[in-house]
């Protein structure tokens, strides 16, 4: 085994840090400064995004067990280590994270042009965060990743966001943080519960139920805020409309997929007698969640509220989906997260497009794109239609699984977040007819020129995968069914009789 394959993971985590060091140290006339840290983040970013293919390539569907593991002692006296691995629901995350970053340095390539280094140091160290993240296989190191977060993005959007982003980047830092810190309460009670901080032995760990009920509700209160659940939710809009456009593309592709990741990584096999227990509360605020804020996106005028709205939406169904326990909704929820990833994504890159020419996002600034620009009002239909889940996107599968899931556990949840699909037309619809069809009544959206070569080489790749992923959806199920099935199994030990349980779950050996 080659070195790097044995190290495959830390390469993919570590080495953006190594180019945010070569970054920084980076001196001369600030032009050059700038151009070179440009090329440096981008090289550095798709070195990564193709280590990341090594570990799609290279990994065994057949197996619900973790894979390119690293471990070495860490604390040992404290009994945490330095643990990561993958498995089918943490392998897509990674690979999300590691294809939007280089999307992201080249949608910024002529968009920023004040503090050119820092800004690729902060994207280049919030990528180490994010793949750590979802790889970490131990409490402490996946909470100093998932903590990490925080700083690289709180720069983000303090430094090069819009007139109120100081606002915007406190409200999402103390919102996120205070969140965590409960989680943080709860790592350390399973600590002293089991004695050590390692992640698959706490999985298949059996803790008495009321402890599970208290920590249950201890990881909730920070997943439910990065989701970002209602009515924990109002971060997100100020943040999305404050942040600089590569800024919301990471913030609605993959942060917001950290709360989701959250709860099936740990909320169903940690405390699968909570899940069943909270379940209910988990369908009502996510009912919530899909009715009330698709009706509050119908009523925007601008432009990234309005999909920062509708991103609650959608990660409404995918909560309701994780928790319905079931290998649909299960599914369902993981392939919505990585089809929103990428839908919000590039939609967020398309508002990206006409601010740089026009300088504003308020919808009623717009109209007639079609006519100045035909190419611009192909692609960000090809994404308007994947967000509402027009069949053969990525949009229907990951709606219909879910959906499908919610309506085996409790129908009247099914039809109240049905309604989202109806609701989501209407308001991506809606937003689509305003600014792209109609009559130009401005000279300056006349003067609008259609998609340059670089936003091309951007949109390209989104494409694909919307119509791969709607196409061809087994290449991306496959992977990821034996690990979810193990965790369904892992989680129907809550409906068993409680004398029962000891003997359905393996003992653990602290």
């Amino acid at each position: 085994m080659s070195f790097i394959t044995q190290h495959l993971l830390s390469l993919v985590t570590f080495l953006p840090l190594v180019g945010a060091v070569w970054i920084a140290f980076l001196r001369g006339e600030e032009q050059a400064v700038a151009r070179n840290a440009r090329w440096a983040a981008l090289i550095t970013s798709i070195v990564v995004f193709g280590f990341s293919i090594l570990l799609w390539t290279g990994f065994d569907q057949n197996t619900a067990s973790f894979q390119f593991v690293e471990q070495a002692a860490w604390m040992p006296s404290l009994n945490i280590g330095y643990h990561m691995g993958i498995d089918g629901i943490s392998l897509f995350f990674v690979l999300l994270s590691t294809l939007l970053t280089p999307i992201c340095i080249i949608s910024a390539w002529d968009a920023v042009k004040l503090r050119v280094k820092e800004y690729m140091i902060a994207f280049l160290v919030l990528e180490t965060m994010m793949v750590g993240t979802f790889v970490s296989l131990d409490l402490i190191m996946f909470y100093v990743f998932f903590e990490g977060v925080l700083i690289p993005m709180f720069l983000i959007i303090g430094v090069w966001g819009g007139a109120r982003r100081v606002y915007a980047a406190f409200k999402f830092f103390l919102y996120t943080f205070l969140g965590s810190v409960l989680m943080l309460l709860a790592i350390l009670a399973l600590y002293w519960q089991l004695g050590t901080t390692d992640i698959p032995t706490a999985m298949h760990a059996t803790l008495p139920t009321a402890m599970q009920h208290w920590l249950w509700l201890a990881f909730f209160a920070s997943f439910a805020v990065k989701v970002p659940m209602w009515p924990v939710h109002t971060w997100l809009p100020d943040a999305h409309v404050e942040a600089p456009t590569a800024g919301s593309v990471i913030l609605a592709g993959v942060l917001l997929k950290m709360g989701g990741y959250g709860f099936i990584r740990f909320s169903l096999p940690i405390f699968p007698e909570a899940s069943h227990s909270f379940a209910p509360l988990i369908y009502t605020l996510s009912v919530v969640a899909v009715i009330y804020t698709s009706v509050v996106a119908l009523v925007q005028q601008d432009m990234k509220k309005l999909i920062a709205y509708s991103s609650i939406a959608h990660m409404g169904l995918v909560t309701i989906g994780v928790f319905t326990l079931s290998q649909e909704g299960v599914q369902g929820a993981m392939y919505q997260m990585l089809s929103h990833g990428i839908v919000s994504g590039a939609l967020f890159l398309c508002v990206g497009v006409v601010y740089d020419r026009l300088h504003t996002r308020e919808i009623a600034r717009y109209g007639g794109l079609a006519e100045t620009m035909p190419k611009y009002a192909l692609v960000f239909m090809v994404f308007m239609l994947a967000s509402v889940g027009l069949p053969g996107t990525s949009g229907f599968v990951g709606e219909f699984l879910a959906l499908l899931g919610a309506f085996e556990a409790n129908s009247w949840v099914s039809f109240f977040a049905t309604t989202s699909l109806i609701l989501g037309a209407c308001y991506m619809l809606y937003l689509y007819r305003r600014v792209v069809f109609g009559t130009i009544t401005r000279d300056d959206v006349r003067a609008m020129l259609d998609l340059s070569w670089r936003e091309k080489l951007i949109f390209a790749p989104l494409i694909v995968l919307v119509f791969w992923m709607g196409i061809y959806p087994s290449s991306f199920l496959d992977p990821m069914k034996p690990s979810i099935t193990a965790l369904i199994e892992r989680g129907q030990v809550a409906s068993l009789p409680h004398a029962h349980v000891a003997e359905a779950v393996q003992p653990v050996v602290k």
